[in-house]
């Protein structure tokens, strides 16, 4: 049983997740609207924060939901409610997420790995971005990529080195020039800058973290 409660994540999680994400958002609100300034409309951080408040009101409803509904509504609400490019973004990557976790209270490590790899699919398939260009996608592709279970592996070794690679990836868009979006307006002068949505990224795999480890 010990071996199950480490290497597998829970609709409680996944709601402890979620919540964190709220608080997150807040705490970093000024910061990712900082960023924005420098090479976007200067509203990531409120759009995230607005999304994910929205998405922490659900929550009770969510409680003996199965982990696929509770992406669903996830999506749906920032969907609905964050704006810009990211609403539907994260909307998307939750949305395909929410597939092949239809049903199930728990997630074991290779499981939560095909979910999150299959939402990166659809959020690079949305956005037509891909690594190098100073998106969100520079900071989730190797963060999923990291996640990937090895032999002998705990979802914890792995969720800290999906972090750690989050931090690894957003931190390589800061010399990149934009090529997606607002910021590619800017062209060379989009260099120089930690993208936003890399680092919004960042945090939300930050969150994931802490609640794994806060129940395991």
């Amino acid at each position: 049983m010990e071996t199950t409660a480490v290497n597998s994540i829970s609709s409680e999680t996944v709601l402890l997740w979620l919540q964190g994400c709220s608080k997150t958002y807040q705490q970093h609100k000024d910061e990712l609207t900082q960023l924005d300034a420098a090479i976007g409309d200067a509203d990531h951080g409120a759009n995230m924060a607005r999304g994910f408040t929205a998405v922490e009101g659900k929550l009770p409803s969510l409680k003996d939901k199965d982990i696929g509904t509770i992406f669903k509504t996830v999506a749906m609400t920032l969907i609905s409610t964050v704006g810009g490019a990211s609403g539907p973004l994260y909307g998307t990557f939750f949305l395909q997420a929410a597939n092949g976790a239809n049903g199930k209270s728990a997630l074991t490590h290779e499981e939560l790995f095909t979910v999150f790899a299959a939402g990166l699919q659809g959020l690079m398939n949305r956005g037509k971005a891909i690594v190098g260009e100073k998106t969100m996608v520079d900071a989730l592709v190797p963060a999923i990529e990291a996640l990937k279970p090895h032999e002998q592996d705990s979802l914890s070794d792995a969720l800290d080195r999906a972090v750690t690679a989050a931090i690894c990836g957003a931190d390589s868009t800061v010399p990149l020039v934009a090529k997606k979006g607002r910021a590619s307006y800017l062209g060379e002068r989009s260099a120089g800058h930690l993208d936003p949505g890399a680092s919004s990224t960042t945090l939300l795999l930050e969150a994931l973290q802490q609640a794994f480890h806060s129940t395991s």
